[in-house]
């Protein structure tokens, strides 16, 4: 970890934090999802720069070490597309490969779909690839109590859930959240928040340590920004055009992950759809993965990445 670089890019007026390692020509950029930081991908970047690689991860505006937008609530996904191409271009890295986690995997396929000449491949874990027009509308089949459709109401009770409690225990308790197998869904009466009992032990595989790296960079960051990246943007989509991923693909899924429990999500990427989409597509599950599997079992999914970045180079 300690030879993990740090530094800052001005894009629009923001300064945007970048965690750099690794100094071989063949450059892979991590896009982390909620509730991460650039800290989620440590096991993976050191993985790869000790194999010949650069690794870079950003905190996305208004993540972590990232200035916020000055209006975060209109922040969109594009905005996410224009600083990593800013950010390339700063570097002046001309290729990359991609690797996205959660909605993470957003930003990769809309980088992949807008400047494919700069995209060497993309690999994505626990969110596939979903053009508006045949996503399954998960949403339709949930009760009003799914965490997304609360996180996506515009009228400040995410926010309240949030508030009474500090950074670190909402992490906590959404990490712990995440890394089951059931969707999370609160009863009419009942808060997010709510569904992690405080004595629930954390995953054996996220350390106290860690607990406290993602907690000191929510107290600055809060999550005003992450509330409306992804929850609230996704409502207005991607903006772009449903497109086919043309480069390399490497898609990662934990059977055990919850997402792979939303209405309509097995059918989908057990399909041919996907691979109508992404025509170049090679899906892995792991049977104990859960939306964690980066993170619950790094030497695995570092082989899978390694083997797919060679195999493209």
């Amino acid at each position: 970890m300690d030879q993990i670089q740090h530094k800052y890019i001005t894009v629009q007026g923001l300064k945007l934090h970048v965690a750099d390692i690794g100094t071989g020509p063949n450059v892979v950029v991590f896009l982390h999802g909620f509730p991460e930081i650039w800290y989620t991908w440590r096991h993976q970047m050191i993985a790869l720069a000790n194999a010949g690689f650069r690794a870079i991860a950003p905190d996305y505006r208004g993540y972590g070490l990232s200035d916020p937008p000055p209006q975060p609530e209109k922040a969109t996904f594009l905005d996410l597309d224009n600083d990593l191409l800013a950010i390339l271009d700063a570097l002046a890295i001309p290729k990359v490969f991609l690797i996205g986690k959660d909605f993470g995997a957003w930003p990769a396929y809309i980088f992949a779909c807008l400047h494919p000449e700069r995209t060497l491949g993309v690999v994505t874990m626990g969110v596939p690839y979903m053009p508006k027009s045949s996503s399954p509308q998960f949403i339709k089949h949930l009760p009003e109590g799914f965490y997304i459709s609360r996180w996506q109401e515009p009228g400040g009770r995410a926010e309240a859930d949030f508030g009474r409690l500090d950074a670190k225990t909402v992490i906590r308790n959404v990490y712990i959240l995440f890394s089951r197998s059931e969707i999370p869904i609160a009863a009419e009466n009942q808060e997010i928040m709510d569904l992690v009992d405080s004595s629930t032990p954390l995953p054996p595989w996220f350390t106290e340590e860690d607990l406290e790296a993602y907690g000191k960079l929510y107290e600055k960051s809060g999550f005003q920004t992450a509330l409306q990246l992804p929850y609230r943007a996704i409502k207005d989509g991607l903006g772009i055009p449903d497109s086919t991923i043309e480069v390399p693909a490497l898609f990662i899924m934990g059977k055990k992950d919850y997402v792979y429990e939303f209405p309509g999500m097995k059918d989908y990427i057990n399909s041919e759809k996907l691979k109508e989409f992404v025509p170049d597509l090679e899906i892995v599950f792991l049977p104990e993965g859960t939306h964690f599997v980066h993170e619950q079992s790094p030497e695995q999914v570092n082989e899978l990445i390694l083997t797919f970045l060679q195999k493209h180079i």
